[in-house]
């Protein structure tokens, strides 16, 4: 049966394992499905997974009991109540209960007993503090569902918490006795839950007609809905909690590691690598004394006068440069033996010219030049063993790194593997502009959508040097997002899609990602502006120990999915591709703001057009108008996002207004005013 109030829950996990590792808890997320399943929903900040330690439990405990802006009415803990050395999860809370509640300890141990015997070794907790009922669960995923069924049954952890509250007891009693009156053959209203265990379809007091079936049984490990169970038996609010953009940033940070290093030829190809080695000068240069102008090698002691001129064609640079005669050179060019100066062309004059070929006979010099004069002497620019360049060092589209290392002769270099992306876009609704299915001509009247971001991402990806594995678009099947995924694990270093991460039934990609793929869902939705539904996974690699390739699964919306590109997905590739920390996020500059930015309670990136004040060189950042998530327009010319902040933070505004200041992260060029 369905809360007929609203419940507040917290979620507590004790469990030294988890504690060192949050992807080994089965049990804290199991609870919080199925507290989700009743309309029970547990926010982000009530959920924590502390140690078995008296200390660590009681103060988690405590800090949502203090808390004065918002009341918790109810207490799950999961772990620690059996027998073993470090099950101390009674003897944490027992000692804050103000009341004791042996009715409940029995329903939880008599229904355990059902399933197991061992539940004897059992040694629940179950009391109030204040308004707050406390109840304490065993850690394995199986015993917390047959527990929760049992207190669900028949409403009674709704009446407990009514009663505890200061309630009656009325509401819960009304909704059971409607319940239970009903005839068989009468629909149960709009909006109101069944009480199937989810794990063992167990029937619990609730009267259901047999209509109305319990949703498919999921796999422990797995949040989403099982694409297989009829649309009935989707979620009606989403397991995954919301969690801050910052938190997002670092498990994207935490499960990403640079690929693996290879050999590549040093050419136009490079840009965009970054070198794994140590570049140290193979050989001096330059080699040899060479010239910096365009002149004549002499000797310092040879007076202005006229001389004869040879060139590289008439004289070989190894010979000793005769008594006489100046050496022809250009700039860079080696200098002949015996020669020590160079006289710029400038401080010369031709006097006469071969008559067959009209070449340089004779020149006459103007000054006496010092010895190495415009000469560059060996290893003036690298000494053999210098370190060129370092790793870790970008080698940038600008060209100063190819040429530097082609400077020095390297002929190949050690760097960072570039990631190859994967992309693709998911839904029945969607159209390929180019290439249109024959129902769905674009001269026909149709009800589709042209696929806007892949094409969209595609040119951003290729725009910044990646290689792109275009997947094309997905129907919404299992099987076709299994194709899809597979190639994309086999062809690619990481997966882009975009769709199919939001409520719908047909919504594939977290079920796919879980159950075929067996991949962590690392988080499902996230408190920004737009692109709440961006996900980010991995998924274990087939014959590759220990590795796991990422998936960024972005909102269909196209503006969602570029600015959660430019946030999320940016900043990892660069670091797939072993770029240093400090320059894997798009640079973030401070702005004036010259168009009203309201603000919305989730943190916001504003597109907006950023543009260099010609008079006062103030950075100013004007709004692209309305920042609809499905209004890819307001990205058409934006160079930059603004970051508004989330309304709680700034409670005495409602809005950035024109002067203000604000941070805004640079996604284009900038524009001069």
């Amino acid at each position: 049966m369905a809360s007929t109030f609203q419940i507040s829950a917290a979620v507590l996990t004790v469990s030294d394992t988890a504690a060192k590792d949050k992807n080994a808890d089965g049990s804290g997320p199991t609870i919080q499905q199925i507290l989700s399943d009743h309309n029970i929903v547990v926010p982000e900040s009530n959920y924590a997974i502390v140690p078995d330690d008296v200390d660590a439990i009681q103060a988690a405990v405590k800090r949502w009991l203090e808390r004065t802006e918002s009341q918790v009415d109810w207490i799950i803990t999961t772990g620690g109540t059996g027998f073993g050395v470090r099950d101390v999860t009674p003897e944490a809370i027992e000692p804050l209960l103000e009341r004791q509640a042996p009715g409940l300890v029995h329903l939880l141990i008599s229904s355990s007993l059902k399933h197991t015997p061992r539940a004897v070794l059992a040694r629940p907790v179950v009391g109030t503090i204040g308004k707050t009922l406390i109840t304490t669960l065993p850690g394995s995923v199986k015993a917390v569902k047959e527990c929760l069924d049992a207190l669900f049954g028949g409403g009674i952890i709704q009446h407990a918490i009514d009663l505890n509250r200061g309630g009656t007891g009325k509401q819960v009693h009304a909704a059971m006795g409607a319940s239970y009156g009903r005839p068989e053959n009468q629909k149960e209203p709009v909006g109101s839950k069944d009480v199937h265990s989810h794990a063992h379809g167990h029937h619990h007091s609730c009267g259901h007609h047999s209509d109305h079936h319990a949703p498919k049984p999921r796999s422990t490990a797995a949040l989403s809905h099982d694409p297989n169970a009829p649309a009935s038996g989707r979620h009606r609010q989403s397991p995954y909690a919301i969690i801050k953009f910052e938190e997002a940033q670092s498990l994207i940070d935490e499960h990403i590691s640079p690929l693996q290093n290879q050999i590549r030829p040093v050419d136009f190809n490079l840009r965009g690598y970054v070198l794994a080695e140590d570049v140290l000068a193979p050989q001096s240069v330059p080699a040899t004394a060479t010239t910096s102008v365009d002149g004549y090698a002499l000797r310092s002691s040879d007076a202005p006068g006229v001389y004869n001129v040879v060139t590289s064609a008439t004289h070989r640079i190894s010979d000793p440069l005769p008594a006489g005669t100046i050496y022809r050179i250009n700039t860079g060019g080696p200098l002949p033996a015996g020669a020590d100066t160079v006289i710029m062309v400038e401080d010369t004059k031709l006097v006469t010219t071969h008559s067959d070929t009209s070449e340089e006979k004779e020149v006459e010099t103007l000054a006496q030049i010092p010895a190495g004069e415009n000469i560059r002497n060996p290893g003036s620019d690298a000494k053999q063993g210098d370190l060129v360049m370092k790793a870790g060092d970008r080698i940038l589209s600008a060209g100063g790194e190819v040429g530097t290392l082609a400077f020095v002769g390297r002929k190949e270099v050690s760097v960072v593997k570039k990631p190859v992306v994967a992309l693709l876009s998911t839904g029945n609704e969607l159209v390929d502009l180019q290439a249109p299915s024959s129902n769905q001509n674009a001269d026909e009247e149709w009800g589709g959508i042209y696929d806007t971001n892949r094409p969209a991402l595609r040119a951003v990806l290729e725009g910044l040097g990646y290689e792109v594995v275009d997947l094309g678009i997905v129907v919404d099947q299992v099987d076709a997002h299994v194709q899809a995924i597979q190639k994309g694990l086999d062809e690619a270093d990481v997966i882009l899609t975009t769709g199919g991460t939001s409520m719908g039934p047909t919504d594939l990609l977290k079920p796919v990602i879980e159950r075929n793929f067996k991949g962590t869902i690392h988080f499902g939705r996230v408190a920004i502006k737009p692109g709440k539904p961006t996900t980010f996974a991995t998924i274990p690699t087939d014959g590759q120990s220990g590795v796991h390739k990422p998936i960024f699964a972005l909102p269909g919306n196209p503006a969602s999915a570029l600015v959660t590109f430019y946030v999320f997905v940016l900043p990892a590739l660069r670091k797939l591709g072993g770029w240093p920390q400090n320059v894997r996020h798009l640079p973030s500059v401070r702005v004036q703001i010259k168009s009203m930015m309201p603000f919305d309670p989730r943190l916001e990136f504003h597109r907006a057009v950023i543009k260099i004040n010609s008079s006062t060189g103030l950075l100013e950042a004007w709004s692209t108008g309305g920042q609809r998530s499905s209004r890819v327009a307001s990205l058409n010319g934006a160079n930059g996002l603004v970051v508004v902040p989330s309304l709680e933070k700034r409670a005495s505004k409602t809005s950035l207004n024109p002067g203000d200041e604000a941070q805004a992260i640079l996604v284009g060029e900038l524009q001069v005013a």
